[in-house]
C-alpha cells in the first residue's frame, strides 16, 4: 500500500500548487519565470538532502547518465511545466489537470511505439488496451472541441451588452481551443518523461540526486529561454509575498517531494502504475477550483473527464490481465520443463535452474 499512499498524496500536492500558479499567473507573471523560480528553488531544497542521505550509495556521475539527466529534464520538467502553464492560464486548474489524465494512455502509445509494451490482440488484454486508448483519445477530442453549458452558476454580466458578450465567448472560446492544444502537447513530454525514468532508475538510481540534478538543468533550460522567449521581460523579478510563498512551495513540494515520489514509484511498481493516479489531482483540483478560486465547471469538461478516466482504467485492466495470463504461461513452461526432465523433487539445485 505504500506506493497508493505515497501517489495519492503526491497528486493532493500537485492540486494545490496547480491552484496556487493559476493565481500568480492571472497576476501577470510570466510562465518561464514561474519555471525557473519553481526549479531552483526545487534544486536548493534537495540539494542537501540528496548530499547526506545518498552520499554512500550514490554511483560515479558519467556523461551518459548526466545527458539522460539532461534530456529528462527537458522533455519532463522544462517543456512539460512551460506548456502546462500556458493551458492553465487559458482554461483553469480542473480542465488542465483533465488532461494530465491522458498521461497513462500516451504513455502506452510511446512505450509500443519503441517496443517497450507489446499488444496481443488475440487476448483479452491486448483487446481492452485498444479499446481503452480509443475511449481516451476520444474523450481527448471532446476535451478540445466541445466546451458545452456550465453546470455551475455564472458570474454577473449586468451592464454588458449582447454583442459585448458574445465577442468575449467568442475570445474565450479560442483561448481554450489553444490551451486545449498546448495541454495535449505537454501531456505528452510528461509521458516520454515516464519512459525516461525507466532508464535512469536503472543506470542512476538515487531519486533524490537524480530530481536534484534534473531541477538544476531545468532551471538553466526554462532560463536560457525565458531570455530568448521574454525578451521584454527578460527580467527575473518576482514582487509580492502570495507569488514568493507559492514559488516555494511550488518548488519544494511540486517539483521537489513530488518528483522523487514519482520517480520511487516508477522504480517500484512501473510507469503505468505511477501515472495511473493522475485522475486524482483533478478531483482534488475540482474541489479546489470549485471553493476556492470559484470557477466554472463545464458540460465538455465532464463528460470528457469521464471518457478518458473510463479509457483510462480499461487499459489498466487489459494490461493487469496480460500481466496475470504471462504468470500462468511462465508457471505452464516451468512445469513442463520440470517433468520432462524427470528431476525428483529433491533435487532442489536441479530445479531452481529450471
Amino acid at each position: 500500500m505504500k506506493p497508493v499512499v505515497v501517489m495519492l498524496s503526491i497528486n493532493l500536492a500537485l492540486a494545490g500548487v496547480n491552484i496556487l500558479l493559476k493565481e500568480i499567473l492571472n497576476e501577470g507573471i510570466s510562465q518561464l519565470l514561474i519555471v525557473v523560480y519553481r526549479q531552483t528553488i526545487s534544486s536548493l531544497f534537495l540539494l542537501p538532502i540528496a548530499y547526506f542521505w545518498e552520499r554512500k550509495t550514490r554511483p560515479q556521475l558519467t556523461a551518459y547518465i548526466l545527458f539522460l539527466l539532461f534530456i529528462s529534464s527537458l522533455l519532463g520538467l522544462t517543456l512539460t511545466l512551460y506548456l502546462f502553464l500556458i493551458g492553465l492560464h487559458f482554461t483553469s486548474a480542473t480542465f488542465s489537470c483533465a488532461f494530465l489524465n491522458l498521461v497513462p494512455v500516451n504513455t502506452f502509445i510511446l512505450a509500443v511505439l519503441f517496443r517497450m509494451e507489446k499488444v496481443n490482440m488475440k487476448s483479452k488484454g491486448g483487446i481492452a488496451k485498444v479499446v481503452g486508448t480509443l475511449v481516451c483519445i476520444s474523450g481527448n477530442l471532446l476535451l478540445i472541441l466541445y466546451k458545452g453549458t456550465p453546470l455551475t452558476s455564472p458570474g454577473s454580466t449586468n451592464g454588458k451588452t449582447n454583442g459585448g458578450r458574445a465577442t468575449v465567448e467568442a475570445y474565450t472560446q479560442g483561448k481554450w481551443l489553444i490551451g486545449s492544444l498546448v495541454l495535449t502537447g505537454g501531456c505528452f513530454m510528461w509521458s516520454s518523461w515516464f519512459l525516461m525514468q525507466t532508464r535512469v532508475g536503472r543506470v542512476y538510481p538515487c531519486q533524490y540526486s537524480s530530481t536534484c540534478i534534473m531541477s538544476f538543468f531545468s532551471a538553466l533550460q526554462s532560463a536560457v529561454l525565458h531570455l530568448i522567449i521574454d525578451r521584454k521581460n527578460s527580467l527575473f523579478i518576482v514582487k509580492g509575498k502570495f507569488a514568493i510563498l507559492s514559488l516555494i512551495y511550488a518548488g519544494s513540494v511540486g517539483s521537489g517531494l513530488c518528483y522523487v515520489g514519482m520517480s520511487w514509484c516508477v522504480k517500484q511498481k512501473g510507469p503505468v502504475f505511477t501515472a495511473a493516479f493522475t485522475p486524482f489531482m483533478e478531483i482534488f483540483a475540482a474541489i479546489f477550483d470549485f471553493f476556492i478560486l470559484h470557477e466554472q465547471i463545464h458540460l465538455g469538461s465532464v463528460v470528457g473527464s469521464v471518457l478518458i478516466i473510463s479509457g483510462m482504467y480499461i487499459l489498466l485492466w487489459g494490461k493487469d490481465k496480460e500481466a496475470k495470463e504471462c504468470v500462468v504461461k511462465q508457471t505452464i513452461s516451468i512445469e513442463e520443463a520440470y517433468h520432462k526432465s524427470n528431476i525428483p523433487s529433491t533435487n532442489t539445485d536441479a530445479l531452481e535452474q529450471i
